[in-house]
């Protein structure tokens, strides 16, 4: 399809393991996809959430990287998903709509559907600008008081 969607399982390769495939480019987002395997599946034979919960996060990460052009580092602070049907066959897709990219975060929703075209899960996806200011070490938020947590002050001599 694009360049993006060859990329997706070289730049990370869990994206690969899950089998996730970009589907389709939207303005304001993107469709991810992954077939249901047998190794994807829970105790009950359906749908592991955890592949839901990558979907939504790979179709957020997507639709931000393109509005961004790939320029800035991002990684995921805050992952909600709402499992409203299991999945027992056929393939999960997610579809993203950013909703806010500010200079610091970026959030997206996610409609999970089945090969049904069955709403069987809805997530919101927060993002953090690895390069926003205060955060320009590329990790934490760049406070002092996050930089010394695990120092230890010694305690005063008497």
């Amino acid at each position: 399809m694009t360049l993006e969607s060859r990329d997706l399982g070289r730049k990370v390769p869990f994206n690969a393991l899950l089998g996730i495939r970009l589907e389709r480019l939207h303005r304001d987002g993107v469709t991810v996809a992954c077939k249901l395997r047998d190794d994807l599946r829970n105790g009950t034979r359906s749908a592991h959430g955890g592949v839901a919960a990558a979907l939504a996060d790979v179709a957020v990460a997507i639709a931000i990287l393109r509005r961004v052009k790939g320029k800035r580092p991002i990684t995921t602070v805050e992952l909600k998903v709402n499992y409203l049907e299991p999945v027992t066959e056929g393939q999960i897709f997610a579809r993203s709509r950013l909703l806010r990219v500010g200079s610091t975060l970026a959030v997206g929703s996610v409609e999970l559907t089945d090969s049904k075209a069955r709403l069987v899960g809805t997530a919101i996806v927060t993002y953090l600008f690895l390069d926003a200011r205060g955060n320009r070490d590329g990790g934490g938020s760049g406070r002092s008081s996050d930089r010394n947590r695990n120092k230890r002050t010694p305690a005063p001599t008497r």
